[in-house]
Order: structure tokens, then sequence, then C-alpha cells
């Protein structure tokens, strides 16, 4: 087991020279965030991971010149973006923790809470960004990521038997293409085509077509991602993500024509 690291806070760096270590003299900004972004900033210069323990309460307060109180929001603040986890008791204090996909995209996801989001909008991006997701994945995926992709289809092979059943195929379909997204080793586009994934699931108006009976929706995604795994089986890039733009391309037709026949069956409801 690792065991955790501590570095005394004392700026020994290059970067942490420059920048300084002390925040004393901030004003007119949030104090305890101004706190928060100075220890990050050390944590970068010093290269501390994932395990490694924050320096103890006193010498935060000694090296940044800030309160007691200060500090501890500053650490409640590090700790709400996933930075870092608390422990009590002996040998406890402050460890780095490597923020989850899933932190991330849920406070990501919270930034379009109020936004007007269109399944148009998801699918434009999509459309760019998961063929070539699959043709960086095609040479390199192994026998046992193609075995639990196959897993995951096996959620939805079969038609469903009632409309709750409807819905969890439709969300795990999803599935498929968030786990394609963590065999990504383009983190960046990994992460944003898992997200988006994430953002289908929750748009309202895909929880909508998703409780409705669509055998041509399920049909047709079934058949794009066999065809994909037949691609994957043949590390054949190129195939790869020729499937996935068609099948992108027509998930988004069938669902437009979806939410426009819902928003007409709401107006003939009203009228």
């Amino acid at each position: 087991m690792k065991q955790p690291v501590t570095i005394p806070f004392e700026g020994n760096s290059a970067r942490s020279d420059r920048k300084g270590a002390r925040v004393g003299a901030i004003k007119g900004r949030n104090r305890p965030r101004a706190v928060a972004e100075t220890i990050k900033e050390w944590i970068i210069a010093n290269g501390l991971m994932p395990g490694d323990r924050l320096p103890q309460e006193h010498q935060l307060i000694e090296r940044l010149e800030v309160s007691k109180g200060t500090i501890r929001e500053a650490l409640k603040v590090m700790e709400a973006q996933g930075l870092i986890r608390t422990r009590t008791g002996p040998g406890g204090g402050a460890f780095i923790t490597e923020v989850s996909a899933d932190h991330a995209t849920a406070l990501l996801a919270n930034h379009f809470f109020f936004k007007e989001v269109s399944i148009g909008h998801i699918y434009e991006l999509r459309i760019a960004l998961e063929p070539q997701l699959v043709q960086e994945l095609a040479p390199r995926i192994t026998d046992a990521q193609i075995a639990e992709l196959r897993g995951v289809m096996s959620a939805y092979t079969e038609p469903p038997t009632s409309i709750e059943e409807e819905r969890r195929q439709r969300v795990a379909e999803l599935e498929f293409h968030e786990v394609l997204s963590r065999y990504s080793k383009n983190a960046v586009l990994g992460f944003f085509c898992g997200f988006l994934a994430r953002l289908l699931k929750d748009l309202a108006v895909c929880k909508r077509i998703y409780n409705q009976p669509n055998p041509e929706l399920r049909e047709r995604g079934v058949s794009y991602q066999a065809q994909l795994i037949e691609a994957f089986e043949a590390r054949d890039a190129e195939a790869a993500g020729a499937v996935m733009d068609v099948h992108m391309r027509a998930a988004k037709r069938m669902m437009l024509e979806r939410e426009a026949e819902i928003e007409k069956g709401f107006l003939d409801t009203d009228t």
C-alpha cells in the first residue's frame, strides 16, 4: 500500500518561489477560495499525487498568514471540489484525492441546469467526437474490453416487455457509450464523450422519449453497436469510425423525430 507523503509547505520549487505561498495581502477576493487556489498551485509545483498528505493546519496558517477559520474554509472548498478528503484521529489530516469522472461530470452537468440544451446540440458534438473516439480505440481494444461491451449489450438485445424496461434499455444503450469513453487514451475526448451521454440521460425530453415504445430506435441502435463490435474485433479503425458516424446521425434523426411527435402530442392535447 502506498504510504502518504507529506512535503513541508516551504514553497521550495521555482514555481512556488515565483508565485509565493502567501495570501495574507489579498484583498477584495474570497479569501478561502484564494487560499485553496494557492494550495492547489503548491500541490502541482511539488508534484504531489493522490494519497499524499497536505501539511498540518498550523503549518498552513503560518505559511499563508491567514486565520484558522480561513484555512478550514479553504479545505472545505477543496473537499467540495473533490480534490482532498479529510481523516480524523491518529494519522489523520487532509489527503489529496483524484477527482472521479462521475464527480466531475455531475459538477459540469450543474452548469447546464438552467441553460437551454437540446437534443440537436448534444448530437452535433456526438457526431463530431464519437467516430474519432472509436477510430482511436479500434486498433488497440482488448478482447476483455470487447467482452465488457457485449455484456452491456446483453441488457437490451431482447425487446422490452414493459415501459419501465424500455426506459432501462435506453439508459443501458447510453451506458455502452460511457464504457467506450472510459477506454480512450485521450482523457479529454473520453471525458466529453461520456459527459454527452450523461446529458442525454438527464435531458427532460429524452426521458419522455425513453418512456415510450420505440422499436426502431432500439433495433437500429442494437444493429449499429453490433456492427461496431465487429469492427473492433477486426481492429478496423476506418470501419469503426464509419459505423459510429452513421449511428450518431441516424440516432439524431430518430430522436428529433420523436421529440417533434411528443411536442405535437402536447399541442394537440392543449387545443
